[in-house]
């Protein structure tokens, strides 16, 4: 029975991660029959195209402390135009490389990279390791905990990038790796030597 209520809260647990990532890939910052700009302003958080009585087509530009600017078509194509224009060689390499185009963006970049991704790179080598020094195939419990820590890192990054493929496909592996650490945490001990684990009942009681 207890280990049906764990398989349970577990599913739960699942379904509510999952909702929550694909929720959090909207964020709310535009009206519903804005168009969203894939090439938004440097140092921007996103820019969209929105139409009203009054102004008719102008461009709104969400900065990263929330506030929000609007811009004619020319004042954003300037805007535009000399943000790419005086961009680096470095800058212009690492947006063709990992799309990004703000300091903000090649730090969560390096995370992902160096944190997110070396994790689940390490515990590859680290269960090869153990398998090599126990001369059979063999998995740590470190190699669930990398899983699970670089699984969290690239779930937050996915967020920031606002893939819904690499959420999902990060937030389904929690169940296991979580699993897999409640089976190693919560066995119980083996019997010592010469216990019999399950004696038959003696005669006559």
């Amino acid at each position: 029975m207890k280990r049906r209520w764990i398989i349970a809260a577990e599913l739960a647990l699942l379904l509510v991660l999952g909702f929550w990532a694909v929720a959090a890939l909207f964020d709310g910052q535009q009206p519903a029959d804005a168009v969203e700009l894939k090439a938004p302003l440097p140092d921007a958080r996103s820019s969209y195209l929105a139409q009203d009585a009054k102004t008719g087509l102008h461009y709104v530009v969400v900065h990263r402390d929330g506030s929000r600017e609007s811009l004619d078509p020319q004042q954003y194509a300037q805007r535009l135009y000399d943000g790419q224009r005086g961009q680096t060689r470095w800058e212009k390499l690492l947006e063709k490389l990992c799309n990004v185009t703000s300091t903000r963006g090649i730090i969560w970049v390096a995370i992902a990279l160096l944190i997110g991704q070396g994790l689940f790179t390490g515990r590859m080598v680290v269960q090869w390791l153990a398998s090599e020094k126990h001369k059979k195939s063999v998995v740590p419990p470190v190699f669930w905990w990398m899983s699970l820590a670089g699984s969290t890192v690239l779930v937050l990054y996915f967020l920031w990038r606002k893939d819904v493929v690499g959420v999902l496909g990060q937030v389904f592996g929690w169940s296991i790796y979580i699993r897999n650490l409640l089976l190693i945490y919560g066995r119980q001990p083996a019997p010592a030597a010469g216990v019999d684990p399950a004696p038959e009942p003696e005669l006559g009681k």
